[in-house]
């Protein structure tokens, strides 16, 4: 993934051991990083290495973090400028100079041809609100016993909050992301001035 708005080149677990790379090859790095979702992401250190786009290899600093995604790494303006390209998040394609031409780096993201599978319904008993979506790619003989697979467990799943009031924390669970010895503080109340307050007043009336 190329991000314009970044100025660290990550790398995710996935990609640094498919390249076969060891802990040890790792430098200390203690930077904060924050994630999209503003939370603070773990690092596990800093390594640099060679970057290949067609014939021009560029050295480039990565940071390495314990965090799942769904891209393998993110290169960012460090990169970018080093290798003189201008990306275009629209088109999904990267352009540089390299021997006098200009070349390109193509993304594999969706395009206009994506479609997604078709999907088959299977009610489950006379209530309209339980069904279950199979693939309708699926052959038959293996769209048959995962239909009857899922008859013979359908007490295992929940159709609203109110048939799953807890969950077993040996299986999941979530936790905050803060220091227990920090006491907490409540931040003070947020008042809206009275034209604003009177604007949106009309406005919830409107959608009435």
């Amino acid at each position: 993934m190329v991000d314009q708005g970044s100025s660290a080149e990550i790398m995710y677990p996935d990609l640094y051991k498919g390249l076969n790379l060891r802990p040890k090859d790792l430098t200390a790095d203690d930077s904060p990083l924050v994630s999209f979702d503003g939370k603070v992401v773990i690092l596990k250190g800093q390594i640099t290495l060679l970057v290949q786009a067609g014939s021009e290899v560029v050295e480039v600093d990565f940071i390495v973090v314990d965090a799942c995604s769904l891209y393998t790494t993110i290169v960012v303006r460090p990169w970018l400028h080093a290798l003189g390209a201008v990306s275009s998040t629209l088109h999904q394609k990267v352009k540089y100079p390299s021997g006098g031409q200009i070349k390109e780096i193509v993304g594999n993201g969706p395009t206009e041809d994506a479609k997604c599978e078709d999907l088959e319904k299977f009610a489950i008993g006379d209530i309209l609100e339980k069904f279950f979506q199979v693939g309708a790619q699926l052959p038959p003989q293996e769209n048959e016993e995962l239909v009857e697979f899922l008859k013979r467990n359908i007490n295992v799943f929940a159709w609203n909050a109110y048939e799953a009031p807890g969950m077993d924390s040996s299986f999941i669970y979530h936790y905050l992301n803060v220091n227990p010895s920090v006491n907490p503080r409540k931040q003070p109340p947020r008042r809206s001035s009275k034209d604003h307050s009177d604007v949106v007043r009309d406005e919830m009336i409107k959608l009435k």
